[in-house]
């Protein structure tokens, strides 16, 4: 459509000039690149425009229906220019449609009235430029509407376009006299339709909701309807977390009988910004990272009471249960994703299942787990929506959408699972894929998508009946072999009989409900509050990338070769699963230990956390039951002797006593 200068309005120069002026590179690669029908964004900073241009930048968010139009137009012009400038020394294809993507990040409009809550959204922020941020619970299918057509005033011949509105359900209304600016008006009201010149978009609706994370006990979360358009569309999918940048709008709700007819919100979306890599972020100041480097400096010589004083934090009210808060940390924790030259993926998120009975404490870990992890989902087996815990496909006003699970909302976090043993039938399906290859493949309903499900799973769930420990775990639950196989730790709770055990815990409960004097202002060397925690999990987690070294190797690889020799046919499937387990918890473990190198120690903590779990074949007798494990006063001595007893389990290995002498067996 050509564009003549007398015509532009007022702002459309200064907006070119400011395109032309910095972002020429992008002008010339949108010119450079091959396919004229295509729709391309120009990416602009809001922060950039104030300080180029401050009253065009307030119309801009004043008036957005108006000016991100206008910058479009002004955006074709400028690369006309650019266009006009390379097709004499370069190949360049001239370009029908550009569209000005604008990102707040940076600018005065990060701020509450302007980036509300989704919950906060009102009237007020109709027709301004509006920022949301939420996470995609659905996601539609793509489709194509009408989104202009130009028509022409008998009287003058003027040429103007007309847009559809969402308020009006895309209809096209005509304006009441011609919009020609001219100097005498003409004021002319009977205008044709000019052949083929019908621009169509492509269009794909999605639902956003805020982050439970930010709410309050009891605060439902509010979802908002976005539109995406043109390259906006199939950028995004179920469960990333997304800011939308863009204009509050209405749309008519479907006209039924006797149904009064209301305005729904939603927004028109400019600039999607993917914030994935933003679920796990914790502010970290340098002089907590300090504190934790000043703790770890006075346990030097006792590593491991250092250790035992951070896990004390987990789940204080619950007494004891050392192994279960080790395996909880661990978990939480992870190990270093594995990329292979194929492009194989190992994952380095570990998972954690506790079975036991019923006031054994599990769901009480669940829920502390949670509050340790930035983003989290609690949920039971059997979903707490229809979309259970990976995905479905639900129809939504005669159209066909992807609604999001609890695994898939729980991406890049911690999804906790209690009831884990009552999974709906396709959850049992789907789950096996979603928790190793952290990825849900989904044809469902005509809708084909892989959608990313890298979480760590925490289950909790109670044994079918009596348990036997004469028999396997998958007997015990409802739970197949296959799917206990994915999990790296599987802790056992019985409640067994233990009067010594009973009287130290009436007691702790006791202590607990008498009123203290306080806790305030304890030191790190003491339990750890959850604030303190949660920082330093989220720390070492992006701080250290721990290595095996060949010592913590060869002890790995020596306790699989036995594993291997003791298992029996069946459970020898499972082995290969184990190993990896081994060197994640063994990473996890060089992580909570302050450390960028897996040594011994970790290594052998790693044997005894799996020596815990009842999936595998104990070679290490002195284990015991995990609900009775309490915390050591002197936990470095206890690990001498049991580093004792697995190196003397592991002498059977050819390789091994190259490595260990026999003085230290």
């Amino acid at each position: 459509m050509a564009m003549e200068t007398e015509t532009m309005p007022v702002h459309l120069k200064a907006l070119a000039a400011f395109l032309i002026c910095q972002h020429s590179d992008q002008l010339r690669s949108i010119t450079l690149s091959p396919d004229p029908k295509f729709h391309y964004p120009l990416y602009i900073d809001f922060a950039e425009l104030m300080d180029d241009d401050p009253s065009l930048a307030h119309l801009v968010f004043s008036k957005p229906t108006d000016y991100l139009r206008f910058f479009d137009d002004a955006a074709i012009w400028a690369h006309k220019i650019v266009f006009d400038k390379l097709k004499l020394c370069e190949k360049g294809m001239e370009k029908k449609f550009i569209h000005v993507r604008i990102n707040i990040s940076g600018s005065p409009l990060e701020c509450p009235e302007t980036f509300p809550s989704i919950g906060r959204v009102r009237v007020k922020h109709h027709g301004v430029l509006l920022t949301l941020k939420g996470t995609v619970i659905r996601s539609g299918a793509t489709k194509m509407y009408e989104g202009e057509r130009t028509y022409m005033c008998r009287k003058c011949k003027h040429t103007f376009p007309v847009y559809p509105e969402l308020e009006t359900r895309n209809s096209i209304v005509l304006p009441s006299h011609c919009p020609s600016q001219r100097s005498k008006p003409c004021e002319g009201t009977n205008f044709q339709y000019i052949e083929n010149t019908i621009i169509c978009h492509d269009y794909q609706e999605i639902k956003i909701q805020e982050s439970t994370q930010v709410l309050g006990v009891g605060v439902i979360p509010r979802s908002i309807l976005v539109i995406l358009k043109d390259d906006l569309v199939d950028i995004i999918k179920a469960g990333d977390d997304v800011i939308v940048t863009g204009i509050l709008t209405a749309k008519w709700s479907p006209d039924l009988k006797d149904v009064r007819c209301d305005l729904d919100p939603v927004l028109i979306a400019n600039h999607v910004r993917r914030a994935n890599e933003l679920k796990s972020e914790i502010d970290i100041p340098d002089d907590v990272v300090v504190q934790f480097k000043q703790f770890w400096s006075e346990f030097k010589d006792t590593p491991l009471k250092g250790r035992n004083a951070i896990l004390r934090g987990i789940c204080p009210q619950v007494f004891g249960l050392f192994t279960v808060k080790l395996a909880v940390a661990l978990t939480l924790i992870g190990g270093v994703q594995h990329v292979d030259a194929s492009g194989t993926k190992v994952r380095g998120e570990s998972h954690l299942l506790l079975v036991g009975d019923p006031g054994t404490g599990k769901s009480q870990f669940l829920k502390f787990a949670a509050k340790l992890s930035n983003r989290s989902v609690i949920t039971t087996g059997l979903g707490s929506t229809s979309a259970g815990l990976t995905v479905t496909a639900v129809k939504d006003g005669g159209e066909w959408m992807l609604e999001a699970g609890a695994l898939v909302l729980a991406d890049g976090g911690l999804c906790c699972i209690d009831e884990f043993d009552s999974m709906r039938e396709h959850d049992r399906a789907t789950i096996h894929e979603a928790m190793e290859q952290q990825t849900i493949s989904v044809a469902k309903a005509g809708l084909v998508t892989t959608l990313s499900t890298k979480t760590i799973v925490f289950g909790a769930t109670n044994p079918k009946g009596h348990y036997d420990p004469d028999q396997p775990l998958s007997v015990n639950t409802t739970l197949s072999g296959p799917l206990l196989s994915r999990f790296d730790i599987v802790l056992v709770l019985l409640d067994t009989k233990n009067p010594e055990w009973d009287a130290v815990v009436s007691s702790h409960i006791l202590a607990e409900v008498e009123p203290g004097e306080g806790k305030q202002g304890e030191l790190l060397t003491n339990i750890w509050p959850l604030a303190m925690l949660r920082r330093y999990i989220q720390f070492v987690k992006g701080y250290f990338k721990p290595v095996l070294t060949k010592e913590a190797e060869r002890v790995i690889s020596s306790y699989y070769q036995l594993q291997r020799r003791s298992a029996t046919q069946n459970a020898a499937r499972t082995t290969v699963r184990m190993l990896e387990s081994l060197i994640r918890l063994a990473q996890a473990h060089a992580r909570l230990m302050f450390r960028n190198e897996v040594t011994r120690l970790d290594a052998i903590t790693a044997i005894l956390c799996v020596e815990s779990s009842m999936t595998t074949s104990a070679i290490v007798d002195s284990v015991g039951n995990a609900l009775h494990s309490n915390f050591m006063e002197n936990p470095d001595l206890e690990y001498a002797r049991q580093e004792r007893l697995i190196l003397q389990k592991l002498r059977s290995i050819e390789e091994f006593p190259d490595m260990i002498s026999t003085q230290e067996l």
